[in-house]
């Protein structure tokens, strides 16, 4: 098996969250990997040297200043009622609807969804902020959320 149940996943209660809402469709969509799936996912596709994105070294295509074209903070739109993800990363992510994602918060904690799923329940995520980036299956453009309330955008391969 290479997910369990999000119930079981150690904050669960992002996805529970009472003024934050989620469909049980959208809930049955949100897939955490299990940590052998995740370990390799991280070390493929992130980073074989560290396993938490404070730690990001030379070699790795996050620490790259070149990667990162732009900035923007996510914290004021999170706190409004305004429930769409800030327009830079909608316009940087135009990734059709059902493309894969992955919310990646460290080598062993990985959630796998689809974008249409993680722009609706983008809030719920968020309360995981500890530098987590959003890949997308096959796609260059990146996106990371600091717990500072900002973000930056880019793209892998701009190396």
């Amino acid at each position: 098996m290479a997910y369990f149940p999000l119930s079981q996943h150690p904050k669960a209660w992002v996805f529970q969250h009472e003024n934050i809402p989620i469909s049980d469709d959208d809930l049955s969509k949100i897939k955490p990997m299990e940590a052998q799936r995740a370990t390799t996912f991280w070390n493929t596709f992130v980073s074989k040297q560290v396993d938490h994105p404070d730690f990001f070294k030379k070699g790795d295509w996050p620490f790259n200043p070149n990667t990162w074209s732009d900035q923007g903070k996510w914290e004021a739109q999170w706190e409004s009622d305004e429930d769409t993800l800030p327009e830079s990363i909608i316009e940087h992510l135009a990734w059709p609807s059902n493309t894969v994602v992955y919310y990646c918060n460290d080598r062993k904690q990985v959630i796998e969804t689809t974008w249409d799923v993680f722009q609706r329940t983008w809030k719920n995520f968020l309360f995981m902020d500890d530098g987590p980036l959003l890949i997308g299956k096959k796609r260059d453009q990146v996106v990371q959320f600091m717990s500072n309330g900002t973000f930056r955008i880019g793209n892998k391969n701009s190396l």
